[in-house]
């Protein structure tokens, strides 16, 4: 079973880290980087061309009062930790105003979950698994499948984060009036460039949770980071299927024996499919519909137009809905298993957001510009 700590107080880069672990009351402490390096066997470098100012990090900011029992530290099947956030149940009425029913995060396999907890950082490896974990090197060049294996490997609980878990951060940041910021432009915010995060490589992608608090999911210190730009998020459990919107019941894809299950179609007010794409005419932008659709490419989201009969609370579940106008919906309505990217890259700028998705490129994609993130459930 995986051992889970509370983060009481944190300080990275070179400052202690004091943790708290469930159960026995012991207290580790260390530095970071130290802890890092004897995980990894080395630690990730920023590119070297003078130096450079780092953003405040979530947690070189010892903001104590911020740090409480959400972000906790959860150790895999091979001892090694990563730092979560945890999320407890809500409803959708609680998250967005819809219904009583419980947000699907929360539903794994029919039973119902109290909390889950999704990786603050975006995934780096180590040892052939994913973690959640500071300045590091973002996993990239892997595809779906690949990665999941990645997340499963680490034990019982362990998942690759879902699009429903997308869905349930992205409604709590649009609810919390707290867009997330991020590494738009080459390792800078583009709507203020003295906003950074510590390069590396090529200098377009920044390491893991090196940006300002404002590129959290709450705008604080404790928050979830990196959820705009840096690399797009590949997520399991919505799928675009020539053109028709499907996704699993739940968050059943937080399971391993779940991973080859076929997704339900969504379903709008009339009971017809709900489709994503361009009228056959090409008269508007993008259409969410329960007609025809055809054709591929992208639009703003401000742009998009969604019928009334296609306006369901599945749409809002999975944040696939305009809650940030200038991010970007990308689709291609032409092929089969169209999987799910959220969050855009280093060089989408305006177009990349919480809110921005990609339902483009087949689960078999790789690419330098495309990642994910490590989440969690104590299964019963």
């Amino acid at each position: 079973m995986a051992r889970l700590q509370v983060i009481t107080q944190e300080k990275l880069l070179g400052l202690e880290i004091e943790m708290e672990i469930f159960g026995n009351n012991e207290l580790i402490t260390g530095t970071a980087m130290n802890l890092l390096s004897a995980m990894s066997g080395e630690s990730a470098q920023p590119r070297e061309k003078g130096e450079k100012k780092a953003g405040k990090s979530c947690a070189a900011t010892g903001a104590q009062d911020q740090v409480e029992s959400d972000v906790v530290v959860i150790y895999d099947n091979a001892g090694i930790p990563s730092i979560m956030r945890r999320f407890r149940k809500v409803t959708n009425r609680e998250l967005f105003g819809g219904s009583e029913k419980t947000h699907p995060a929360f539903i794994i396999d029919g039973v119902e979950y109290d909390e889950i907890y999704i990786g603050v950082y975006e995934g780096g490896e180590i040892g052939g698994k994913i973690y959640s974990l500071p300045h590091m090197m973002v996993k990239t060049n892997v595809n779906m499948d690949q990665y999941a294996e990645m997340c499963f490997s680490k034990g019982e609980g362990w998942h690759m984060m879902t699009a429903q878990e997308w869905g349930l951060v992205a409604n709590e940041c649009l609810r919390l009036g707290t867009m997330p910021h991020g590494n738009t432009n080459h390792g800078h915010w583009h709507g203020d460039p003295s906003e950074e995060g510590v390069a590396y490589g090529d200098g377009t992608r920044v390491l893991t949770g090196s940006g300002p608090a404002t590129w959290t999911h709450n705008h604080r210190p404790d928050g979830v980071y990196d959820l705009c730009g840096n690399v797009w998020e590949m997520l399991p459990g919505c799928t675009l299927d020539n053109g028709v919107l499907k996704a699993t019941r739940g968050n059943d894809m937080a399971l391993r024996k779940n991973w080859t299950k076929e997704m339900q179609n969504i379903l709008g007010k009339n009971r017809e499919p709900v489709r994503i794409g361009w009228r056959e005419d090409r008269s508007e932008g993008i259409s969410i519909t329960t007609e025809r659709v055809c054709d591929w490419g992208g639009c703003c989201w401000g742009d998009v137009k969604t019928d009334e009969n296609a306006d369901v609370e599945a749409l809002r579940e999975l944040a696939l809905f305009c809650g940030e106008e200038e991010s970007r919906l990308w689709v291609d309505a032409t092929e089969p298993a169209r999987c799910l990217c959220r969050g855009g890259h280093w060089n989408n700028g305006g177009s990349a957001g919480v809110f921005a998705a990609s339902l483009n490129d087949p689960r078999s994609y790789v690419y330098t510009s495309i990642g994910g993130r490590v989440a969690y459930f104590k299964k019963r």
